[in-house]
């Protein structure tokens, strides 16, 4: 049969008119994207179903839901009101649907919690309580203590059960409820299944006299249940957290000046050339430049580093950042929206919404959870009651058993827990994760090539012969009127007035050219300016020709990141031993890498050669890591297994990188590489412990080892294992 469209599904109960095309926003490949939050979702089959569900529109190009934070992201082609007819398919499939809010999802956040701690608080109380009376039961026979007083504490243990079950089950009854209705069912199904069997089997035996009630059991079973389900709330809630914090200084007032007065706005209506006025302590709101005022700035939330930098005039300042020293006055170059804050925001969850290997691998287990969970517990009871011959409420039991601790929650928390945790360690260090996958690819390369300028180096050259003199003032004068990094640090270097130019003139891949004082200088490269006989220099020059009479060279250094040399050993002690790749002279490249102890080194490379190089390598079958930041980067970063780019390269280069680190510190590359290591480490054990717990449980509790109390502490416990085993990514250093 011919396959709809996602808008002839749009039934009556799809949300037309809830405007959600209105929160759509443009992709930069053509398509819409749309990003809701959904509930109700509790494990990794249902997190299959919603993205299978609306994988199968042709509409749609990319759907993902994130375990950990709730947040689907969809995108598709057409027009903006497919939005709506989206979110009515999740909405059909009985999941909640609503726009996230940051307010109202913190607000929704405390609420969920409120009522697990509730439903956790009465189902503890009832469980010491019923416990009391179940001792009795436990160590004395029916024959000793009588007939009549065993009913009379099966009913008692009934009236404080009973009321348990109903109140403290909500949140597996809902849910289950939820996904029935919708023709479906999740993992609360079973769960549910087993506490109404569990409640009504005894009640039916404290009716009729018998033996079989278990009061305390369920209620226990309901107490476990409940644990692992707040420390499963309380992993996405911390999940969330970390965009939420940096989302949460997008909002609020700030001080615009306008006509030389203030006037407080809404950070979200801040647009580009406005004035702020910002003062000591206090979060700048976007980016911007300053245009008064000197001041210290902490960047820890944007390059990790914890020591304060001083600003001046013409200094960059960037969201989320806070002035610590002196009011500043800074004009606006980019809206909130746009701001680099926002940027980490959307590169941390989009960092958890790509597919990793074992992402998918988890998906496709989910997919069989429920058929086969139902089959394995109807078999369970058929060959105990009508095979073995047992009582059938024993045979029940034992099938409840099954039903309750064949759960899939540590299998759907192996990889998320620590994805999450993983980018948000890099994100705080100053690290930004752009892909899902990234971390991944990055665990298993076995070569390394990397760009020398801006990359191994700080890429901001420093003037070595700037002894003062007439000369260098008259170039420098020339060279404030030029954007080239060598013109600029000329400019630095010169602390005294600048002569007048005139009739300035740049000649791109040349130089400039203007007039001091009656004279034609030149500032430029050697063979438009400067001395053919001379020897080659082996650092970076610039040449000043002054009325064609007198040639004076400048030389520059571009010195080494701080930790380049460090880091560099780091990855030959396991046996990654960089190559280094740059554009520049062989002479200046052989310097930097007998620095760095780089053996292998390659100069003068265009980005063809760059790519030639890679392209080689992968051919041999060797999976790369591309380190670099410029234009002619841009080709081998996109090719690569896996690129990493700073912060300070160019916005193209950043784009085609999977991983961005801030600050001026190199070994943000290797420490990136060690995490990601010791992270897919974590993944491969917590897979190993959900898979080992399944093997090991089911045949147990189906052989009747268990009883439903003993299978919840099991199956909360393997969730618990999981994220604490998730955890030592953040304590490991």
């Amino acid at each position: 049969m011919e396959q709809q469209t996602v808008s002839n599904l749009a039934g009556p109960d799809s949300p037309i008119n809830k405007g959600y095309e209105t929160l759509t926003k443009d992709a930069q490949n053509g398509t819409l994207t749309l990003s809701v939050l959904v509930t109700g979702a509790h494990c990794a089959a249902c997190i299959q179903k919603i993205e299978s569900s609306l994988k199968r529109h042709p509409e749609v190009t990319h759907a993902r839901l994130n375990f950990s934070t709730g947040l689907l992201a969809m995108e598709w082609l057409g027009d903006r009101t497919i939005a709506n007819d989206l979110v009515g398919d999740v909405e059909r499939l009985g999941y909640g649907v609503r726009p996230y809010d940051l307010g109202k999802e913190k607000e929704s956040m405390d609420a969920e919690e409120r009522f697990l701690l509730l439903c956790l608080g009465v189902a503890g109380f009832s469980m010491g309580n019923i416990m009391l009376v179940s001792v009795g039961l436990w160590t004395t026979s029916a024959e000793t203590m009588g007939m009549a007083t065993r009913d009379f504490m099966h009913w008692v243990s009934a009236l404080i059960a009973i009321p348990t079950i109903l109140y403290s089950g909500r949140p597996f009854f809902r849910s289950a409820a939820a996904a029935l209705k919708a023709g479906r069912t999740n993992m609360d199904v079973p769960i549910s299944v087993g506490l109404i069997l569990t409640g009504s089997m005894s009640l039916f035996e404290t009716i009729n006299h018998g033996e079989h009630a278990y009061f305390d059991s369920a209620v226990m079973l309901i107490f476990f249940l409940l644990i692992g389900r707040y420390f499963d709330f309380r992993a996405r809630k911390k999940a969330q957290s970390s965009a939420a914090a940096l989302l949460s200084s997008l909002s609020g007032f700030t001080t615009v000046i306008e006509d030389g007065k203030p006037r407080h706005v809404l950070v979200k209506d801040i647009v580009e050339g406005q004035i702020l006025r910002i003062a000591s302590g206090d979060k700048f709101p976007v980016d911007g430049e300053i245009i008064e005022g000197i001041s210290d700035v902490d960047l820890s939330l944007v390059t990790g580093e914890t020591i304060p930098i001083t600003v001046e005039t013409g200094s960059a300042v960037y969201a989320g950042t806070v002035n610590l020293s002196a009011p500043l006055l800074v004009k606006v170059t980019k809206r909130a929206t746009n701001s680099l804050l926002a940027d980490i925001a959307r590169l941390l969850e989009k960092a958890t919404q790509s597919q990793a290997h074992y992402v998918r691998l988890a998906d496709r287990a989910a997919k069989f959870y429920t058929p086969v969970v139902h089959t394995l517990a109807l078999l369970t009871f058929l060959i105990w009651w009508g095979g073995i011959g047992a009582e059938w409420q024993q045979s029940l039991m034992i099938a409840i058993t099954v039903l309750i601790i064949t759960c899939p929650c540590a299998l759907g928390l192996a990889v998320p827990v620590v994805q999450v945790l993983a980018t948000n360690k890099l994100m705080k260090q100053g690290i930004l994760v752009k892909s899902g996958d990234a971390l991944e690819r990055l665990a298993v390369i076995d070569r390394v090539l990397m760009d020398k300028t801006g990359t191994l180096t700080a890429g901001k050259p420093s003037l070595i012969n700037a002894e003062p003199s007439d000369y260098l003032r008259i170039a420098a004068s020339l060279a404030a009127y030029s954007n080239h990094p060598l013109s600029k640090s000329l400019t630095r270097a010169f602390h005294e007035p600048m002569l007048p130019v005139t009739n300035v003139q740049e000649y791109p891949g040349q130089g400039m050219e203007g007039v001091i004082e009656g004279k034609v200088v030149r500032l430029g490269s050697r063979k438009w300016c400067g001395n053919q006989s001379q020897a080659d220099s082996e650092h970076l020059e610039l040449w000043l020709n002054l009325n064609n009479e007198t040639l004076i060279p400048f030389y520059f250094a571009d010195q080494l990141r701080p930790d380049s040399t460090e880091t560099i050993y780091k990855f030959q002690q396991t046996e990654l031993s960089p190559v280094l790749l740059s554009g520049d002279r062989d002479t200046i490249v052989r310097n930097i890498a007998a620095e760095c102890a780089i053996d292998s080194f390659h100069a003068e490379q265009t980005p063809a050669m760059k790519l030639a190089c890679l392209e080689d390598l992968k051919a041999k079958g060797h999976k790369v890591l591309m380190v670099g930041d410029g234009l002619n980067d841009a080709p081998t970063l996109a090719a690569a297994h896996i690129s990493i780019a700073p912060g300070t390269a160019i916005d193209i280069a950043q784009n085609a990188a999977d991983i961005v680190f801030m600050g001026e510190k190199f070994g943000a590359v290797y420490q990136t590489f060690d995490t990601a290591r010791f992270t897919q480490k974590l993944v491969k054990q917590n897979f190993k412990l959900a898979v080992i717990y399944n093997v090991i449980a089911i045949p147990v509790a189906a052989l009747g080892f268990l009883t439903p109390l003993l299978a919840a502490i099991a199956m909360s416990g393997s969730s618990l294992v999981v994220i604490l085993n998730s955890f030592r990514i953040v304590r490991k250093g």
